[in-house]
Protein backbone atom coordinates (compact mmCIF):
# COMPACT_ATOMS: atom_id res chain seq x y z
CA UNK A 1 0.00 0.00 0.00
CA UNK A 2 2.66 2.66 0.77
CA UNK A 3 5.68 0.73 -1.06
CA UNK A 4 5.32 0.82 -4.22
CA UNK A 5 6.39 -2.12 -6.47
CA UNK A 6 9.47 -0.38 -7.72
CA UNK A 7 11.26 0.54 -4.30
CA UNK A 8 10.84 -2.97 -3.45
CA UNK A 9 12.89 -4.70 -6.64
CA UNK A 10 15.55 -1.66 -5.82
CA UNK A 11 15.66 -2.46 -2.32
CA UNK A 12 16.00 -6.44 -2.84
CA UNK A 13 18.35 -5.29 -5.89
CA UNK A 14 20.87 -4.03 -3.16
CA UNK A 15 20.22 -6.24 -0.77
CA UNK A 16 21.79 -9.44 -3.15
CA UNK A 17 24.76 -6.63 -3.69
CA UNK A 18 26.24 -6.53 -0.89
CA UNK A 19 25.44 -10.02 -0.17
CA UNK A 20 28.02 -10.64 -2.64
CA UNK A 21 30.77 -7.94 -1.04
CA UNK A 22 30.11 -10.05 2.40
CA UNK A 23 30.46 -12.81 0.79
CA UNK A 24 33.63 -12.30 -0.93
CA UNK A 25 35.20 -10.72 2.17
CA UNK A 26 34.48 -13.70 4.24
CA UNK A 27 36.07 -15.72 1.74
CA UNK A 28 39.18 -13.25 1.72
CA UNK A 29 39.63 -13.34 5.43
CA UNK A 30 40.17 -17.43 5.11
CA UNK A 31 42.72 -17.05 2.36
CA UNK A 32 44.64 -14.38 4.89
CA UNK A 33 44.53 -16.82 7.59
CA UNK A 34 45.57 -19.61 5.15
CA UNK A 35 48.67 -17.59 4.37
CA UNK A 36 49.23 -16.51 7.56
CA UNK A 37 49.31 -20.10 8.72
CA UNK A 38 51.42 -20.86 5.59
CA UNK A 39 54.28 -18.27 6.23
CA UNK A 40 54.22 -18.66 9.88
CA UNK A 41 53.84 -22.17 10.52
CA UNK A 42 54.11 -24.52 7.66
CA UNK A 43 57.05 -23.20 5.56
CA UNK A 44 59.46 -23.07 8.82
CA UNK A 45 58.59 -26.69 9.86
CA UNK A 46 59.35 -27.48 6.26
CA UNK A 47 62.70 -25.60 6.40
CA UNK A 48 63.71 -27.19 9.36
CA UNK A 49 62.64 -30.95 8.08
CA UNK A 50 64.75 -30.42 4.83
CA UNK A 51 67.62 -29.48 7.02
CA UNK A 52 67.67 -32.36 9.54
CA UNK A 53 67.49 -34.49 6.69
CA UNK A 54 70.26 -33.35 4.68
CA UNK A 55 72.36 -33.53 8.80
CA UNK A 56 71.55 -37.21 8.59
CA UNK A 57 72.07 -37.39 5.17
CA UNK A 58 76.01 -36.25 5.95
CA UNK A 59 76.92 -38.93 9.21
CA UNK A 60 80.35 -40.09 8.77
CA UNK A 61 82.62 -41.90 10.35
CA UNK A 62 83.50 -39.90 13.72
CA UNK A 63 80.56 -37.87 14.13
CA UNK A 64 79.39 -37.47 17.53
CA UNK A 65 75.70 -38.31 17.56
CA UNK A 66 72.59 -38.08 19.60
CA UNK A 67 69.86 -40.70 18.90
CA UNK A 68 65.77 -39.84 20.05
CA UNK A 69 66.25 -42.13 22.99
CA UNK A 70 68.76 -39.50 24.15
CA UNK A 71 71.70 -42.28 23.76
CA UNK A 72 75.12 -40.55 22.93
CA UNK A 73 77.71 -42.24 20.77
CA UNK A 74 80.63 -42.06 17.78
CA UNK A 75 79.98 -43.11 14.56
CA UNK A 76 82.08 -46.33 13.61
CA UNK A 77 80.48 -47.52 10.32
CA UNK A 78 77.62 -45.97 8.00
CA UNK A 79 75.02 -48.12 6.08
CA UNK A 80 72.53 -46.89 3.86
CA UNK A 81 69.77 -46.82 6.40
CA UNK A 82 71.78 -47.94 9.52
CA UNK A 83 74.78 -46.36 11.54
CA UNK A 84 76.82 -48.36 13.83
CA UNK A 85 77.15 -46.31 16.84
CA UNK A 86 79.92 -46.68 20.05
CA UNK A 87 78.16 -45.84 23.15
CA UNK A 88 81.08 -46.76 25.35
CA UNK A 89 83.90 -48.75 24.94
CA UNK A 90 83.90 -51.81 22.51
CA UNK A 91 79.76 -51.17 23.01
CA UNK A 92 78.28 -50.42 19.38
CA UNK A 93 74.83 -50.50 18.61
CA UNK A 94 73.12 -50.40 15.01
CA UNK A 95 70.90 -47.61 15.36
CA UNK A 96 68.49 -46.26 11.99
CA UNK A 97 69.21 -42.78 10.79
CA UNK A 98 65.72 -41.37 10.80
CA UNK A 99 65.94 -41.84 14.83
CA UNK A 100 69.37 -39.53 14.93
CA UNK A 101 68.59 -35.87 16.65
CA UNK A 102 71.69 -34.35 16.51
CA UNK A 103 75.34 -34.32 14.80
CA UNK A 104 78.57 -33.07 15.79
CA UNK A 105 81.31 -33.06 13.06
CA UNK A 106 83.72 -33.14 16.12
CA UNK A 107 84.29 -29.31 15.99
CA UNK A 108 83.01 -29.11 19.99
CA UNK A 109 85.51 -30.07 22.73
CA UNK A 110 84.98 -32.31 25.09
CA UNK A 111 83.86 -31.06 28.52
CA UNK A 112 86.78 -32.79 30.64
CA UNK A 113 89.81 -31.47 28.51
Amino acid sequence: MFATPAFAQAASGSAASGGTASTIFFLGQFVLIGLIFYFLIIRPQQKRAKAHQALIAAVKRGDQVVTAGGIVGKVTKVEDKMVEVEIASGVKVRVIKATLTDVDTGTAKPAND
